[in-house]
């Protein structure tokens, strides 16, 4: 990764900080907006756009919270075994060691802000999975989410 540690940078809607344009999985248009480098590994905040229903299988972060911020669309975020509908300006905490799980299920585009905190391998992640044109099978995508410090236990959300 570039070195982005000096100075202050404004990220502008629609842009990246390495300027570059990425989708995980091939799937998910993914702008990384703060990373650990510029935090001391503190933080890592990102904009994802969904333009498919669906989510990550449910997973867990022992040593990180996950924040999502919802831009636009409709999401269901499952955090433990709470349900949460959440739209336009609607946010939650996944706190770390605490399984959770998020989809987007509204019609049309959704757009999210996620963090994380501390940042952890989640960069080293989304680079990886984006030169991946495809989500892996459930065994690969178990040994990806593990090699970054997290761990898979459930499938993704079910689209009713």
């Amino acid at each position: 990764m570039e070195d982005v540690t000096g100075g202050v940078r404004c990220i502008g809607a629609d842009q990246d900080l390495y300027d570059r344009r990425r989708a995980v999985f091939g799937l998910l248009p993914m702008d990384l907006k703060v990373v650990g480098g510029q935090t001391g590994g503190g933080l890592l905040i990102l904009e994802q756009v969904d333009d498919r229903r669906g989510g990550p299988p449910r997973h867990v972060h022992p040593d990180q919270d996950e924040f999502f911020y919802v831009i636009e669309g409709e999401y269901v975020v499952e955090v433990g075994e709470q349900r949460y509908a959440l739209g336009p300006g609607d946010s939650i905490l996944a706190p770390r060691a605490v399984p959770h799980v998020w989809a987007h299920v509204g019609e049309g585009r959704g757009r999210m802000l996620v963090e994380f905190h501390p940042a952890g391998e989640m960069e080293a992640f989304f680079e990886r999975a984006t030169k991946l044109g495809a989500i892996p099978s459930g065994p690969e995508v178990a040994r990806l989410f593990a090699e970054h410090g997290m761990r898979v236990i459930g499938p993704p959300l079910p689209l009713e």
